[in-house]
């Protein structure tokens, strides 16, 4: 099956942006949506606090978990948003670095950002994500809270 994400280059626009300016699904496609992915181990503790590259290392190995887990992969993201606690754009450009990488030639539109704070203690990054996936037949979902 053909891959359901298309990445939009603008040639109008400015070429610095290390990603497509935007995507579009063709149908018919499942979407995923993440939550924010965060850089937490199994255990459910933060990674490398004070080390902004290393908890975006650990990040985007949680979100391909994720993404895994609902049939998705990198490859299939159209759109991430990242974000940093950080003030200082050199953290921002160090976590973005480790993104980008991790989707190698896939580049998804994206939005970076400089935030305040984050969720859990000692954290600095999260990413979210939506992917788009074309399956042969619909994966099994749970019903919780459903009528049975």
């Amino acid at each position: 099956m053909s891959d359901p994400v298309a990445l939009v280059r603008v040639p109008e626009l400015s070429d610095v942006a290390e990603y497509a300016y935007a995507a579009t699904v063709a149908p018919p496609a499942r979407l995923v949506f993440t939550a924010g992915a965060c850089p937490l181990d199994a255990e459910g503790r933060t990674v490398a606090p004070g080390d902004p590259a290393a908890q975006a290392r650990q990040v985007m190995a949680n979100l391909e978990t994720a993404l895994a887990a609902a049939g998705a992969r990198l490859a299939g993201v159209v759109k991430t948003t990242v974000y940093v606690a950080s003030g200082r754009r050199a953290d921002l450009v160090a976590v973005w670095e480790v993104v980008r990488d991790a989707f190698g030639d896939h580049d998804p539109p994206s939005t970076l950002l400089g935030v305040a704070v984050l969720g859990y203690p000692d954290q600095l990054v999260e990413v979210e994500a939506v992917a788009a996936v074309r399956d042969p037949e619909p994966p099994r979902t749970s019903t919780l809270g459903s009528d049975r």
